[in-house]
């Protein structure tokens, strides 16, 4: 699938084809499932609206793969749309109990915390501190945000929760990989075991996460559960005092297609350096590690013609929040902008 702004660029993934027919006009609601910003990042490179609800808010009865009867850890389901309206309309309708829980568990999502831009204090957190950030992506944002701040928004941007997110990060790697790594094969899981053995401790590359998260001992597992766990307490003291968290969707625009190699040794160009592509989930485990709800709205276009999205992060459970403030952010500053040459 091709980008609709720039066919020679990805619409992202895994839900790329989804942003794309929304982008174009072949739909006007989508749903896709998030693990690694599989809802977001096609949000933000196709200038479209996302949300990856809190974990558990919406079942994946049906989404499984034939066989498995147990859901994995980290992903979640949720739409795509051209609006905020239709986000919220969406979850309204598939948020709830499935399976067995249905018998006797009932949902009642909090409304939202507020109703008003000038009622929202809000933390926000631009760089990464795993890898490099797009400059024509934060001046994008950038303006968004004096935008926002203008609309009556109380910004701060020297905050941010009480957390090593490079600690943090390491963290959602190998939960990640240990979560996608029970699709292995015997054979692939055994090859994997072996070369995690081999590597030297100070190795933390990306097929070192692959290759030590799919072998990952229930042991060790739990022990980075738990450290989560803890991790969770610290959203919940910063969500005391914010409404939310703004940050970037990815660490750039949508870049150039390229299927040579492996995705691990893939690299593209930021602000002229280049790195991998891989850096990217930085800004997708920041609310998936946590199971903490998240949507995108679109911020405008970069420099270079490109869509760009921003990431409202809000407390567990509270996703009506972050529908909200997207609601409200897209009637003061604009949303969905179509696409030159579609119709």
């Amino acid at each position: 699938t091709n980008n609709p702004w720039d066919l020679s660029r990805t619409p992202g993934g895994s839900s790329g084809g989804a942003a794309a027919a929304l982008a174009t006009g072949m739909t006007a609601l989508e749903i896709g499932s998030d693990i690694g910003s599989s809802i977001r990042n096609p949000a933000h490179y196709c200038g479209v609206f996302g949300h990856k609800p809190t974990m558990g808010v919406v079942p994946l009865h049906g989404h499984m793969l034939p066989g498995d009867h147990a859901f994995i850890d980290l992903l979640v389901g949720g739409p795509l749309a051209r609006s905020a309206a239709d986000l919220i309309a969406a979850i309204d309708i598939l948020a709830g109990p499935g399976g067995y829980d249905a018998r006797g568990w009932r949902l009642t999502l909090p409304p939202s915390k507020k109703k008003k831009l000038k009622d929202f204090k809000v933390g926000v957190m631009l760089e990464s501190p795993v890898g490099v950030q797009d400059n024509e992506l934060t001046a994008c944002l950038q303006k968004s945000l004096e935008q926002l701040e203008h609309a009556g928004v109380m910004i701060d941007y020297s905050v941010a929760p009480a957390i090593d997110f490079k600690r943090y990060h390491h963290v959602y790697m190998l939960l990640l990989r240990s979560a996608t790594g029970l699709a292995l094969s015997h054979d692939e899981f055994a090859s994997n075991l072996e070369a995690s053995q081999m590597r030297a401790d100070t190795d933390w590359g990306h097929r070192a996460y692959v290759e030590r998260g799919a072998a990952i001992r229930q042991r060790d597992w739990w022990s980075l559960h738990n450290e989560r766990e803890a991790l969770r307490k610290a959203w919940d003291e910063f969500f005391a005092q914010y409404d939310l968290l703004l940050c970037p969707v990815a660490a750039s625009a949508a870049f150039p297609h390229d299927h040579t190699g492996e995705r691990p040794d893939r690299t593209i160009q930021i602000n002229g350096q280049t790195q991998s592509v891989i850096d990217q989930l930085f800004w997708a485990g920041i609310s998936t590690l946590t199971h903490l709800p998240s949507s995108v709205v679109p911020a405008g276009l970069t420099q270079s013609g490109l869509p760009c999205g921003l990431q409202i992060i809000g407390n567990f459970l509270e996703d009506y929040t972050t529908l909200e403030f997207a609601h409200l952010m897209e009637q003061a500053i604009g949303g969905f902008q179509g696409v030159p040459g579609y119709t």
